[in-house]
């Protein structure tokens, strides 16, 4: 049978104190000698002692954790290549200090702003991560109005209270453009994410204008969800075209990892027929055949920055400014080769 979990009570008794003046150590509250805290706090580590989340959300009025709502089927979400990445960045930062993150995921059709109320109202965060930002963010808004505190994930398009943790995602396409345009592709294609989503669109038209730069336009250009089954789709209406491209670019890993896979099935061989390029890294980018070239984002430090930044803005430490981390690389591997007609 397991010990039960050690009290105050105990603790005052081991100090040979009250349980108030316990309260006053461990709290850091003034009135008691150096002498005497100091015993305090030796008698709680002897036993082990540790102030519950409970415990120490009431005595600040803080519930100890932060909270992020995700737009997603949660049928998907598992093999989503940046939230696992990002979600083990936050718990990296939050697990030491003794804190929790409270996950919410919406799916299509659902009130996603009842989400953050419901968050707000019951008091069960003490700030929240704004993920997949949209042109005019109505959340931006709504969580000024919750007086809950957040950090955006990426600059939003318009003014924001909030502070920003930046990844900048152009560099990375800019470099894959650049290389398939040097390995002599003219005939390049993109199937983009979402065109509500911010990131999408800066991928998308640092896509357009790298291409611009070269006095060439887009073989063809179709809008996808980010899913698999949107990539194989996009990726046969791409092939199907009179001129198909020699190349495309895609918005994210796994829409690239299923049009290799729609290539084969149309009887292409990637890359001598077609080379084909990812955006993120993810887990199974270098283990596809051919393994993909991509762009290399770093979801774990982003979680991790967005956390250590979002705890100082409610912590109050001043004004919080925003992060930049270092742009995403490109990453070149076996699904791109030099154009041979």
């Amino acid at each position: 049978m397991s010990k039960e979990r050690p009290t105050i009570a105990d603790v005052a008794t081991r100090a040979g104190v009250s349980k108030g003046a316990v309260s006053f150590a461990l709290n850091g509250r003034p009135g008691l000698a150096r002498t005497t805290v100091d015993r305090i706090l030796a008698a709680a580590d002897e036993l082990g002692w540790r102030p519950s989340s409970r415990a120490r959300s009431l005595s600040v009025s803080k519930a100890f954790a932060l909270g992020l709502v995700i737009t997603r089927d949660p049928a998907v979400l598992s093999s989503d290549p940046f939230f696992p990445a990002f979600i083990a960045g936050v718990e990296s930062v939050l697990a030491p200090r003794g804190q929790a993150l409270v996950l919410q995921v919406v799916t299509a059709g659902e009130d996603e702003a009842a989400g953050y109320r419901r968050l707000a109202q019951d008091g069960r965060v003490d700030g929240v991560f704004l993920s997949d930002l949209r042109h005019e963010d109505p959340r931006i808004e709504l969580l000024v109005e919750l007086g809950l505190p957040a950090v955006t994930l990426n600059r939003p398009v318009g003014s924001s209270p909030f502070p920003a943790v930046c990844l900048d995602d152009r560099p990375g396409t800019v470099a894959v453009v650049e290389h398939l345009l040097q390995l002599g592709h003219r005939r390049i294609a993109h199937v983009a994410g979402p065109p509500a989503f911010v990131h999408a669109t800066a991928r998308s038209q640092a896509f357009t204008e790298t291409l611009a730069a070269a006095g060439l336009e887009p073989i063809g250009v179709e809008v996808s969800d980010f899913t698999a089954a949107g990539g194989t789709e996009a990726t046969r209406r791409l092939l199907a075209l009179p001129e198909p491209p020699t190349a495309i670019v895609y918005a994210n890993d796994r829409m690239a990892i299923a049009g290799i896979g729609a290539a084969h099935q149309a009887g292409l061989t990637v890359p001598d027929d077609l080379s084909v390029a990812g955006f993120d890294d993810s887990e199974l980018a270098e283990f596809v055949h051919p393994a993909l070239t991509t762009v290399r984002a770093d979801p774990f430090a982003f979680g991790a920055t967005a956390a250590t930044t979002l705890i100082q803005s409610i912590d109050g430490d001043g004004d919080v400014a925003d992060v930049e981390l270092p742009p995403a690389q490109l990453v070149v591997r076996g699904s791109t080769a030099l154009l041979e007609e």
